[in-house]
């Protein structure tokens, strides 16, 4: 059994103000065509294929799009979660109908939960899809009050799933959570993942998941496996933030022999524009070659620089960030000489250095009068 292990598409994302749709429809054609060259036996998407609940239309159209192709002109089953990001009732409406063509659309968990079954040369496959769920949702959906966290939750819906597998047979979970190898706290991979729950209640132990020939997970943005290789997250295939500059985008093919054990390889996709840090003086940075990737700019210059993004721009069209390195309160530590230096500064002192710092210019006369008549009234109000 061949399966490719994709997830976290965010179809809709907008990235500092950019749309990332047409990046997304040009990283998912590699994906498609993959399909049709190796024809595996199912795709697997773990989650989050919209970026939130009411996608936009160009989003809705780009899934329908991707679906069909893999689903109907090429044969090939596809099984998918919701996310956190996503609606699941959304999601779940059709789900009987597209389930005939082999779309198995899993948005909200059913009591009266079925896995999907697959065929090989070697039998039967158990997939068992888990979408993502409030941990208040399993407490009644299961009328069992102990659950009280996600940890919980999953426990409990893993406790289902394993009464109900036949003995001897192949099963692969699919889920979409913040897993770690014993349940303890971790950090995002990105800046971009919303977290699940606030107050350290979201994180999943991979124990729970131990039984399972191969565990396709959603939600975290790198992809890396957790406490066992064949528990696994394929990350995103875009980057969706800076954070995600050095991930390598992908998804796994996964391949499971008739004992159940299991081969990967992961394959990369190659972005229309990529997205990274770049780090220099203004004037070296206006004298590269125009570049047409998705770049956050980090000034060296200790100086002022005039319109910096329209300067940038002319050279990297696409720039979605512009900041100093130097020259900034946000980056100094309490007792750096600059601090030291503006403790001294008399209040329209300090105004000015702001002032030159947001604008990059000097402030006139008519903005230096109005600070001081804004000051004066402030001083005066204790008198």
């Amino acid at each position: 059994m061949k399966f490719f292990h994709t997830a976290d598409w965010h179809l809709g994302k907008l990235v500092q103000g950019v749309y990332m749709t047409e990046d997304q429809k040009y990283i998912l054609k590699q994906f498609v065509q993959a399909v049709e060259e190796e024809k595996p036996d199912v795709v697997i998407i773990a989650g989050d294929l919209y970026d939130r609940a009411v996608p936009p239309t160009e989003a809705v159209q780009l899934l329908d799009d991707v679906l069909h192709h893999i689903v109907l002109d090429l044969d090939v089953p596809v099984i998918a979660i919701a996310g956190n990001h996503d609606s699941p009732s959304r999601l779940d409406f059709g789900s009987r109908l597209m389930k005939q063509n082999g779309f198995h659309m899993i948005g909200r968990l059913q009591k009266d939960y079925k896995p999907v079954v697959l065929e090989d040369e070697f039998g039967e496959v158990y997939f068992h899809p888990i979408p993502y769920a409030d941990p208040s949702m399993i407490r009644n959906l299961y009328e069992d009050d102990s659950i009280r966290n996600h940890n919980d939750a999953q426990a409990k819906i893993i406790e289902k799933i394993k009464a109900s597998i036949p003995p001897n047979t192949r099963n692969v979970a699919i889920a979409h959570a913040f897993v770690t190898p014993f349940g303890e706290e971790a950090e995002n991979t990105s800046e971009s993942e919303r977290p699940l729950s606030i107050g350290g209640s979201e994180y999943v132990d991979a124990t729970i998941y131990k039984d399972f020939n191969y565990t396709a997970l959603g939600h975290l943005h790198q992809a890396h496996y957790v406490a066992n290789e064949t528990i696994r997250y394929a990350g995103s295939p875009l980057k969706y933030s800076i954070s995600e500059e050095h991930h390598k985008k992908g998804f796994y093919v996964v391949t499971l022999d008739g004992e159940g054990k299991v081969e990967l390889e992961k394959r990369l996709l190659i972005p229309r524009r990529d997205m990274y840090t770049v780090e220099g003086f203004i004037e070296d940075i206006l004298a590269e070659s125009v570049n047409e990737d998705y770049v956050f700019v980090r000034l060296l210059d200790e100086t002022p620089v005039l319109s910096p993004m329209e300067k940038i721009r002319s050279v990297y069209p696409n720039a979605m960030h512009v900041e100093r390195k130097y020259y900034s309160a946000l980056h100094l530590s309490d007792d750096s000489e600059q601090i030291q230096e503006r403790r001294k500064m008399t209040e329209l002192e300090l105004f000015r250095a702001f002032y030159e710092e947001v604008k990059g210019e000097a402030p006139g006369d008519a903005a230096e009068n109005i600070f001081k008549e804004a000051l004066e009234a402030i001083m005066n109000e204790d008198k």
